[in-house]
């Protein structure tokens, strides 16, 4: 019956320990049966996705991107740090073993006066363990377990939102190549037009008027070259830090017409809840809040502590060695905290709910970014077809006013507005084309990549 008391007294602490919520029912979210735009789905899943556009020169800067990134570095230390710290907390699972050697050599007088000279050691082996009754340091070793899983979905989200600002980031660049070809061309068929107003000017045919015009829109194209040209270039030091690099030229592979449009694969929003890396880092963080507010309730309930101790006693003074050992246990239960732990219990309740929010918020999130780019490219596909018709009736525009102009019939301000006018649309059809792509590029990064788990 005494062996019964402390039994009796352990499940009467463990009843006086508060109770666990369960998690906000605002918090649960599910997803859609489909998606409010149509998926042009046309192809499986790729796991490396940006070789779909059928450039080389842009696989290998994903490539080396992925592989030299300095973010993704950090990243990869962090999750290393973030095993240690498991390991560190699964060491409270098992036993401390540890020795003690100590040792002390003495010269004292004896009472006749005589120096004597003693030597004594104990050396002793020490362990030390907590019986985990209660789970409390379970609970620590599933949160630096879930911990560690969500710094890893964080580096694997790091990896594709890598991957995708490298493969923007080429597309933008060859999209400023073709705008830089483009003025240039401009600029041919700007000078050929200075040319033709400068001879009917000092022929006497025209007035200096529309020589000063010619020569205005000459110059307006000339000036906007170096400015293009100083944006390729940093779009290439943008990229030169995405693959881990100095500031440098980037090569080109294939030219800006010439890139294809990847696939989209057939995906459910159900599926994409099991793909995102970001939805997986926000599920495991949730479950490392259930894990600490389990902890946070161990620490209401007692803490049982084994511990024992065997050595010898080794002495000049005594003939033989001497056996010395120890077997002991404790039982620490708290009475009073001043509130500490009710608090701790409180605030690690509220980490859980604030998770919880978080994971919906991480889901919802990207419902929408998925819905949005599947807007804007069949949106984009669209206003495409528009430009293009418009082009051609601008390109057309443009050449009955330069036979207008150069009979004679009408002034040449009127070629001036439609070539402003062609050069607008083509601007403005590399712009939406640019768009289109980068579009893709982003829908596949909502979609979470490639397969699952290989970002």
């Amino acid at each position: 019956m005494r062996g019964l008391v402390p039994i009796a007294a352990l499940l009467l602490l463990a009843g006086c320990a508060p109770a666990i919520t369960p998690r906000p029912d605002a918090s649960v979210v599910a997803p859609p049966a489909d998606w409010r735009t149509a998926m042009p789905a046309s192809g499986p899943v790729e796991q490396t996705w940006w070789a779909g556009f059928g450039d080389a020169q842009l696989s290998a800067l994903v490539d080396r991107a992925r592989a030299n990134n300095v973010d993704l570095a950090i990243a990869a230390a962090r999750v290393a740090e973030a095993r240690a710290q498991e390991r560190v907390a699964r060491s409270l699972l098992f036993p401390t073993l540890s020795a003690n050697v100590p040792g002390a050599e003495a010269r004292s007088v004896s009472a006749f006066g005589q120096p004597s000279e003693s030597f004594s050691t104990q050396p002793a082996f020490q362990a030390a363990y907590e019986v985990d009754l209660f789970g409390r340091n379970a609970a620590q070793v599933d949160a630096a377990h879930a911990n560690a899983a969500a710094v890893a979905a964080a580096r694997e989200s790091a990896m594709l939102s890598v991957s995708a600002a490298t493969a923007s980031s080429y597309i933008v660049l060859l999209a400023l190549d073709e705008r830089r070809d483009l003025l240039r061309q401009t600029l041919t068929t700007r000078g050929e037009a200075l040319r033709i107003a400068r001879d009917r000017a000092e022929g006497g045919y025209t007035s200096r008027l529309e020589l000063s015009q010619a020569e205005a829109e000459y110059r307006g194209t000339e000036q906007q070259i170096p400015a293009i040209e100083a944006a390729i270039a940093r779009q290439e030091n943008a990229l030169s830090l995405l693959v881990g690099e100095a500031p440098r030229s980037i090569d080109r592979g294939r030219d800006f017409d010439a890139l294809r449009t990847p696939g989209v694969p057939m995906m459910l929003p159900s599926d994409l809840v099991r793909r995102r890396p970001d939805i997986a880092q926000a599920e495991y963080t949730l479950a490392a809040t259930d894990a600490n507010l389990r902890a946070a309730r161990a620490q209401f309930l007692p803490q049982v502590r084994l511990s024992a101790s065997a050595g010898a006693a080794i002495s000049s003074l005594l003939d033989d060695p001497i056996s010395v050992w120890s077997i002991g246990g404790s039982i620490l239960a708290p009475i009073f905290s001043g509130g500490r732990l009710q608090g701790q219990f409180d605030a690690a309740t509220a980490q859980r709910d604030q998770a919880a929010f978080a994971y919906r918020r991480t889901v919802l999130t990207a419902f929408r970014e998925v819905e949005d780019q599947l807007a804007v490219i069949d949106r984009l596909a669209v206003q495409e077809s528009a430009l293009v018709a418009q082009r051609a009736a601008v390109a057309e525009t443009l050449r009955h006013a330069t036979n207008r102009y150069r009979a004679g019939y009408s002034p040449y301000l009127e070629q001036i507005d439609a070539q402003r006018a062609l050069f607008a649309v083509d601007i403005a059809l590399i712009q939406l084309r640019t768009d289109r792509l980068t579009a893709y590029v982003a829908l596949y990064q909502a979609l979470g990549g490639g397969a699952p788990g290989e970002v």
